[in-house]
């Protein structure tokens, strides 16, 4: 049997690429006789580059500002005239250096994905620029971005003639009770009264990119991602696309769903959330409309039957309830995602 094992990121634990690894290691030492294709995924968040780097361009390292003024790592992808960025790699949860808090909430910034984006265009060969958006610690409206850039007047300059895309599938606006900082802001460290005053502060910043935009930006669908770095990307002629879209067409996803015969997919948590178009659902839907079987390994499962049934998934597991904590879970991804795997393997059976 061809099975497809195409996971996106764990959350802070896992790489797609790492995640899908796993995986494919738990699969064949319960089934080995089976063929296992491995496509990691992202949707414009954490992993972006990398799955992307699985099949093009040259990956390229820039030590950048990171969220809370340490300097980090980022690596950015050039492939021919196309540059490849991901905000997470300069301003990720994971790069806080422990868990979020109030402070980081409200100091943390894009500036590094400025820089990347400034390094993007310091080559002479590129005139389009995706930035994938999600799994950012700020809430900054992309402030910090514009900064790195000289500001908006000249960010705006510097990328006449450029296609700029925010590569996301959060379609979240900026402001408002489904905006970057009320829906956001308590994942990355924010209490009720923090999630006001970004607010405010993202409302002014809004009427700024407003007036330099010409156009209320704020209000398009995704100007929310990544702390609002969608708002600031548009102000400077960005266009959105859908972040797994953009992935799926590299990694040539829907000529190797229709290859196989099972999907194997799996993220951090399956939740009520990923009920609304996110990566593991869409490939579900794709599976299914070829007739493929799909089932999810996750970190934490917190769906019922009947909403795995609706979603076209034959079957969810949970790494936590395999591990027994979260903490195992967590501390133990790699491992315990293999194991899980290969217990999922075992009781499989193809429909008839």
């Amino acid at each position: 049997m061809r099975v497809m094992v195409a996971p996106d990121s764990f959350g802070e634990t896992l790489t797609a690429t790492e995640a899908a690894d796993a995986i494919g290691r738990g699969w064949l030492s319960a089934r080995p006789d089976d063929e296992v294709l491995l496509a990691p995924q992202s949707d414009g968040g954490p992993g972006f580059v990398d799955v992307l780097a699985t099949r093009l361009g040259t990956v390229k390292h820039l030590e950048v500002d990171g969220p809370v003024g340490r300097t980090v790592d980022a690596a950015w992808l050039l492939d021919g005239s196309t540059a490849y960025i991901e905000a997470a790699s300069a301003c990720g949860l994971a790069l806080l250096g422990g868990p979020p808090t109030l402070q980081s909430a409200l100091n943390s910034s894009s500036f590094g994905v400025g820089q990347l984006i400034a390094a993007a265009l310091g080559e002479d060969t590129v005139n389009t620029v995706y930035v994938g958006l999600g799994g950012s610690s700020c809430t900054d409206g992309g402030r910090g971005m514009i900064r790195a850039l000289g500001g908006l007047t000249a960010a705006t300059e510097r990328l006449r003639g450029v296609d700029l895309v925010a590569a996301t599938d959060v379609e979240n606006h900026l402001l408002g009770e489904f905006g970057a900082a009320h829906v956001f802001g308590p994942q990355k460290g924010a209490d009720a009264e923090m999630v006001e005053t970004l607010e405010g502060l993202n409302r002014d910043w809004a009427a700024v990119l407003e007036f330099r935009a010409r156009r209320d930006v704020a209000e398009l669908a995704g100007a929310g991602a990544a702390g609002g770095i969608g708002a600031a990307l548009f102000a400077l002629g960005g266009r959105r696309e859908s972040g797994a879209a953009v992935v799926a067409e590299v990694t040539d996803q829907q000529t190797m769903i229709e290859s196989v015969e099972l999907v194997v997919t799996g993220e951090g948590k399956f939740d009520s959330q990923s009920l609304r178009g996110k990566l593991v659902t869409r490939l579900a839907a794709a599976g299914g409309e070829s007739g493929i079987e799909s089932i999810v390994l996750a970190g934490q499962v917190l769906l019922d039957a009947q909403q795995l049934e609706s979603a076209g998934i034959s079957r969810a597991y949970s790494v936590t309830e395999f591990a027994g904590s979260i903490e195992k879970s967590m501390s133990d991804a790699g491992n315990q995602l293999e194991l899980l795997a290969g217990v999922a393997a075992a009781e499989f059976e193809p429909r008839r």
